[in-house]
């Protein structure tokens, strides 16, 4: 029982990418609010970093500064600098969302996917 507990603590980052994961997951699932599953998204796309950052995380590894000691081991800054690039694409991403559910309230006075198809739905049979 000992050793279970010893790996979990050891592993608890990855257990929380998970939590945050599947708490993501179904806020874009289970919600017609359209601003809800933008912050669906947000949560999933942030357990996504904290996944690239756990794994990039080397213990005891220094900043890769050569110094001339060979027996240093150095931290890969490789995936916190794409981390990095992909948190101002979803910024813009996500400011380009909220853009659009603006306009799409502006249009059909709701931002309830139920709604809004039956909206679509009355148009098209109006149409014909």
């Amino acid at each position: 029982m000992s050793s279970l507990l010893d790996a979990f603590l050891g592993q608890w980052n990855y257990f929380l990418v998970i939590l945050l994961m599947m708490i993501g997951f179904y806020a874009v699932i289970a919600r017609g609010n359209m601003v809800k599953k933008m912050v669906g998204l947000n949560i999933f796309q942030t357990s996504v970093f904290m996944l690239y950052i756990s794994m990039g995380k080397i213990s005891e590894g220094t900043a890769p500064i050569l110094t001339g000691d060979a027996a240093t081991v150095y931290s890969n800054p490789l995936p916190h600098v794409l981390i990095l690039t992909a948190i101002v694409v979803g910024v813009a991403t996500t400011a380009v969302g909220y853009a659009l559910i603006i306009r799409i309230q502006e249009s059909f006075d709701t931002i309830e996917d139920d709604d809004i198809i039956l909206l679509m739905e009355d148009e098209t049979e109006d149409a014909q």
